[in-house]
């Protein structure tokens, strides 16, 4: 049996986000010690550290509770659980576009100024100031 604090140092996860997991129902209650101490299981450290890797994979608390609703039905076919990790994965992909996009339009605002003038005539200032000096939408 694992102490909150002890689950926390095993997964990384802080303590109020472990209490959080709990009330949003992805980690099961955990049992009480007669001094009303929370008390995880392997189980729950397992449940933890899936939630955690999921989190850095960066699925949503909504698509976790699908997937470990899913893992609780191993009989269930996994083609919902793939559907949700394409679903991310182009989420992921979509961010990139993005972010690709804003490295571009950052990089050409940083070459608009050499740093040398006053700040009345900086081209970062003003590009940031007006939107229509911008080469595309971002």
């Amino acid at each position: 049996m694992f102490s909150i604090g002890e689950l926390s140092k095993r997964t990384k996860v802080k303590v109020p986000t472990i209490r959080y997991y709990e009330q949003m129902g992805l980690l099961a209650e955990a049992e009480r010690t007669s001094g009303n101490q929370r008390r995880y299981d392997k189980a729950g450290l397992e449940r933890l550290s899936f939630i955690r890797h999921a989190r850095d994979l960066g699925f949503s608390i909504d698509a976790i509770s699908s997937l470990i609703e899913l893992q609780e039905h191993p009989d269930r076919s996994c083609e919902a659980a793939t559907n949700i990790a394409r679903s991310q994965l182009e989420d992921v992909r979509a961010k990139i576009k993005r972010l690709k996009t804003l490295e571009q339009e950052l990089s050409r605002i940083s070459k608009g100024c050499d740093g040398d003038g006053v700040s009345g005539d900086c081209y970062v200032l003003a590009s940031l100031a007006d939107h229509a000096l911008c080469d595309r939408e971002h």
